[in-house]
């Protein structure tokens, strides 16, 4: 509220905007009749919401009363009182009041820059409905504001009118906002220019090059030759991805030694997505100095996670390994077999990382594997004397109750 309004200069428990606030429903009461009552009106916007309906009318007829002479700033606060209350079980009535009050022209460009931003969105809103903006302002809008939901609002306003200027959507295009830009190449359409369109096949957010792919079909031209002469650039390689064919799989598999971090890890992604994924030959990308990539061969590797060696998986658990490669081991190895599991959470118990130590304790609170008994038994003596030794140690972690339920688990079929 301070925020958003300042608070008359009154002092004392007897001000009225102290009196408004206060738990007693006959001094809310009073405090709407004082004569200075009506200089508070977003305090009396929240009593119009009040529990107790004698305030609570007293508070409507105040604020119907007084909305007609306020000023465009004040009633910007009020406002957003209303927005934030509207959700009460007598909001209601204060915020369709309220709102009737804003598309006023003046309360409308007080409402563009109130710091609140749901009164932001009202006034943007509002003067979209009244037409107050040109295609190309409305473009610079959504370009320029850092609210994503004023951005949507202006780029589709934009793109719905009908401009003498078709270069009103120039300010989309150049756009750091991923939505704002599928919009501008949206609009590309309408000018048939396939060539800017072309450009945007590459660009970083998949949302921007499905709308260019768009266009391009819309004049009867297939983007995929373009992916496939040009995967050098991660969007490309991406793009590629999205709406090549397994056969493509063949110019992927090469840039998994690309110098950029970026095209290794898309092409990663890209084989993934064309399912011509390969377990053994990702493998060896799971040492990759790159967590991107390490990160996307991890979710390749999901699926077939029980089917990778034990042994290769507990070496990239070492102390020794980067923690990028440490923490996809680790979610690896959580897909594991059961046994596999309980030992990876075993060994990780009193790791010197943070955050894979809480992992392996809150993972070892949930195991109960229904096949632990007979995993159990079908372990070599020597690994079934190192998970014993390993739990005895978990004891002064975890404690003796876990870890007798641990054992019940591993003997209970027996």
């Amino acid at each position: 509220m301070r925020r958003l309004w300042a608070l008359p200069d009154t002092e004392g428990e007897s001000s009225p905007a102290i009196a408004l606030c206060n738990p007693n429903g006959h001094i809310r009461q009073a405090a709407l009749a004082a004569p200075g009552a009506a200089a508070l009106l977003p305090l009396v916007t929240i009593r119009c919401a009040d529990w107790v309906a004698p305030v609570r009318e007293q508070a409507r007829e105040l604020l119907r009363s007084a909305l007609p002479d306020t000023r465009p700033e004040i009633l910007a606060a009020v406002t957003a009182v209303a927005l934030r209350t509207a959700h009460r079980q007598h909001g209601g009535f204060a915020h369709e009041l309220v709102v009737a009050a804003a598309r006023e022209p003046g309360a409308v460009d007080a409402l563009l820059t109130c710091k609140d931003r749901s009164a932001r969105r009202l006034g943007h809103r509002i003067a979209v409905e009244q037409g107050r903006f040109s295609p190309a302002r409305l473009a610079e809008i959504a370009a320029a504001d850092s609210d994503i939901v004023v951005q949507d609002l202006c780029a589709n306003a934009a793109l719905a009118a009908t401009p003498q200027d078709d270069q009103f959507f120039e300010p989309l295009l150049g756009s750091r906002q991923s939505r704002v830009r599928a919009a501008g190449v949206t609009a590309l359409n309408r000018t048939g220019d396939t060539g800017r369109a072309t450009a945007f096949l590459a660009d970083r957010s998949g949302l921007v090059r499905a709308c260019a792919r768009w266009v391009l079909r819309q004049h009867g031209i297939d983007p995929v030759p373009y992916y496939r002469t040009a995967c050098a650039s991660p969007g490309a390689v991406a793009g590629l991805g999205e709406c090549g064919t397994r056969a493509d799989a063949a110019l992927l598999w090469p840039l998994l030694a690309h110098p950029q971090p970026g095209v290794r890890a898309r092409a990663v992604a890209a084989l993934r997505a064309l399912g011509a994924d390969e377990a053994e030959r990702l493998m060896p990308l799971l040492d990759d100095p790159s967590g991107a990539v390490v990160r996307e061969v991890a979710v390749t590797l999901a699926p077939s996670a029980g089917r990778l060696p034990q042994a290769w998986l507990r070496e990239r658990l070492e102390a020794d390994r980067p923690d990028h490669v440490r923490k996809v081991s680790f979610r690896l190895l959580s897909a594991h077999r059961s046994m596999a599991r309980l030992r990876c959470f075993l060994d990780l118990l009193d790791d010197r990382d943070p955050t894979l130590r809480a992992a392996a304790r809150a993972s070892l609170a949930r195991w109960a594997p229904s096949d632990a008994a007979s995993a159990y038994r079908a372990l070599p003596d020597e690994d079934r004397a190192r998970l014993d030794t390993l739990l005895d140690r978990a004891a002064a972690t975890v404690g003796e109750r876990r870890v007798t339920v641990l054992r019940w688990y591993l003997q209970a079929s027996r």
